[in-house]
């Protein structure tokens, strides 16, 4: 009696399991019928079905994170996919998936896990390189960046991003170079162009500074008082007197009390020998401080400088008054110098 009780158990079991496969199958089948007719919420539906009546159909999951891609259902996606790899953590769509998931959402800690596991993924080095540049690790990014630009000269986002690590290290040299050619790749990132304006600035080549900064000008690059001053000073820099106080002037209207931007001027003024306009920013300042002892040094160094020396010393001597420490500007042959 034992016997055929344990039969028939064992037997409606294994109906019983022939049933649901049967019909976990017959569902996924709709689900993917639905799928390739690009009817992909019907499609989703079948195959929520079908992890209903069987749970651990791995492909299930997989076809149901596709579609709902399709549909830009991307958290729902990504949580089927995620299931997809708790049944099978080395299923090559679902670990792909995952990796792409995670880079896009900037998850990039977990995107670089998954991408060194990922042996289907054909962009696996271009994600963990971007993300090490995202996450700021900005030597492993150059090291993954300059492989990935070996195979693709064009990737114009790892050029880039490679550009930017050398600046964000300072590596002004090498950052040049990578920057001129993502600016060749793309000519419609404004930001970019006035990035490398600013490297060439801070070089000191103000001649291509000022050429990068029209450049993103043109382009469309929104005109901050920043941008404004940098030009302003690139122009000045170059030689353009009447250009770079037009720039700068616009600063000033928006902030008339800037002490720094004027004593900036100022001493631009005076290092391209514009002694008068010089002068006018220095009495500015004093206008806005009649104690501010280095501006009526330099006044006083202006004046010398033009050729009312008596004038220009009374100032300067009022200035070391002021100011002992300003005394050191002095030459040992008794004549003043600039700041």
């Amino acid at each position: 009696m034992k016997t055929f009780l344990s039969t028939l158990i064992i037997f409606l079991f294994g109906t019983l399991l022939r049933a649901q496969t049967d019909s976990s199958q017959f569902y996924f089948k709709k689900g993917m019928e639905e799928k390739g007719a690009r009817r992909y919420l019907v499609a989703s539906n079948y195959f929520d079905k079908t992890i209903k009546i069987n749970p651990k159909f791995t492909d299930a999951y997989i076809e149901n994170g596709s579609v709902n891609l399709e549909m830009k259902r991307v958290d729902a996606a990504k949580e089927f996919f995620l299931k997809a790899n708790q049944l099978q953590s080395d299923h090559p769509v679902a670990t792909r998936e995952l990796t792409s998931l995670y880079f896009n959402n900037h998850q990039y800690k977990k995107a670089i896990d998954l991408a060194q596991r990922c042996k289907t993924c054909t962009d696996a080095d271009r994600i963990i390189a971007i993300s090490y540049f995202n996450l700021e690790d900005y030597g492993k990014a150059i090291t993954g960046l300059k492989k990935v630009i070996e195979k693709n000269p064009n990737d114009v986002e790892a050029v880039y991003d490679l550009g930017r690590s050398y600046l964000e290290q300072d590596d002004y040299k090498n950052a040049v170079p990578e920057y001129q050619k993502a600016v060749a790749l793309n000519p419609t990132r404004n930001t970019w162009m006035y990035e490398l304006g600013l490297l060439y600035y801070n070089i000191g080549d103000f001649k291509n500074a000022l050429s990068y900064f029209i450049m993103a000008e043109k382009a469309g690059y929104t005109k901050s008082n920043d941008f404004y001053e940098n030009i302003g000073f690139a122009y000045l820099n170059t030689g353009d007197v009447v250009s770079g106080i037009k720039n700068l002037s616009t600063v000033l209207e928006r902030n008339p009390n800037s002490k720094q931007l004027l004593q900036d001027i100022a001493q631009a003024m005076y290092s391209a020998k514009h002694y008068d306009d010089a002068l006018n920013y220095y009495q500015k300042l004093l206008l806005l401080n009649p104690k501010d002892a280095s501006a009526l040094y330099m006044a006083g160094m202006a004046f010398l400088k033009k050729g009312q020396k008596e004038k220009g010393q009374a100032m300067c001597d009022k200035a070391i008054d002021m100011d002992p420490s300003l005394a050191k500007n002095r030459q040992k042959r008794g004549e003043n110098i600039g700041l």
